[in-house]
């Protein structure tokens, strides 16, 4: 949109008391200066619209409520115990770091591409996609693969911490969830929203109680009007506990599943890169068939202990069978406790 059009709109939204259409377009000019890498004046304005303590005057001179409380300056503190509600992480994992079938490396890529290209889409009326949904069995590489989302785009991790947002008061945990969203609204950041299932459960669930209803209700409007700078990623292992009304929500889902033996054979090679080992990966591929990511790289790190330990420099293929026999141990007993 025009300079001049945007700038109508932010003394019109201003004139009429409209603390959130102000807040939407003064974030759009925002996100107009960082395509122009005019960072100091952008970030500049991200410190007047974000972090200032005064609430927005409204055109009758009464500072307005609303506009007050999208004012954060600090990380979003649940009322209760004081407690963070999330947590800032610089991420460090790379991309090489990360091992991805095909298909969702090309999808990966292309999310890239449009958030590093917003501004051209801007230009033709289009959004880039920010919001998408994580799924799959545990340990196989989705909250690695937000971390390496975000030190690819170049921005911070937000952690969301569950075990502070869901709050036992009534109302509180709808309550928490907007202001996670509306901190992350005005920072340029990538909003980790793990172990989703907790507050996205299906509706008709005999076992969720009139609150936890309410609050799915909540999730889908802030997912649904979420216009950050950054993404939003939200991650589970049970997708079919899933609200349906969620999936609409998100502009791209991803499945994460256990490796193939391409995958298994890459994953060997990169977590013995600094390690040396007597044998080919190709060799003990078949034995990490139905591994989870997170279990190969157990089996390999445990090798290295145990050759670290017997003061060897190289990790032979008998050490290495033994740690995927524990490996498989551990498996086993895991498969057959309670549900």
């Amino acid at each position: 949109m025009p300079r001049g059009e945007l700038l109508k709109k932010l003394f019109y939204s201003y004139s009429q008391g409209d603390t959130q259409s102000f807040h939407d377009v003064a974030t759009e000019i925002i996100r107009d200066e960082e395509s122009k890498n005019n960072r100091v004046l952008a970030n500049a304005l991200k410190r007047n619209l974000g972090y200032t303590q005064r609430p927005l005057p409204s055109p009758n001179g009464v500072g307005d409520k609303g506009a007050n409380a999208r004012k954060l300056s600090v990380v979003p503190i649940e009322r209760d115990k004081q407690l963070p509600l999330v947590e800032t992480i610089q991420p460090e994992r790379r991309v090489s770091d990360l091992i991805l079938n095909r298909n969702n490396q090309r999808i990966l890529l292309s999310l890239l591409s449009e958030f590093r290209q917003r501004d051209v889409l801007g230009a033709h009326g289009l959004r880039a996609r920010s919001r998408l949904l994580f799924c799959g069995p545990p340990g196989c590489g989705k909250t690695l693969c937000a971390e390496v989302f975000a030190h690819e785009a170049k921005l911070p991790l937000l952690v969301a911490r569950m075990d502070t947002l869901v709050s036992s008061l009534l109302g509180e945990t709808a309550s928490n969830l907007r202001k996670i969203f509306d901190f992350a609204a005005v920072q340029s950041v990538v909003l980790l929203l793990d172990e989703f299932d907790a507050i996205a459960r299906l509706r008709d669930d005999e076992t969720l109680n009139g609150e936890l209803r309410r609050v799915v209700n909540s999730l889908l409007t802030l997912i649904e009007q979420f216009r950050g700078q950054g993404f939003v990623i939200a991650a589970t292992n049970h997708e079919r506990q899933l609200d349906r009304a969620i999936w609409r929500r998100f502009d791209e889902v991803i499945f994460f599943e256990k490796p193939a033996k391409s995958e298994i054979i890459r994953l060997i090679s990169l977590k013995f890169r600094n390690f040396k080992t007597d044998f080919d990966p190709v060799s003990v591929a078949d034995f990490l068939a139905g591994f989870s990511h997170a279990e190969i790289e157990r089996v390999c790190l445990n090798a290295i202990r145990r050759a670290v330990l017997n003061q060897r420099t190289v990790v032979n293929k008998r050490r290495f069978l033994e740690s995927v026999a524990l490996e498989k141990r551990r498996k086993d007993i895991a498969e057959h406790l309670p549900q």
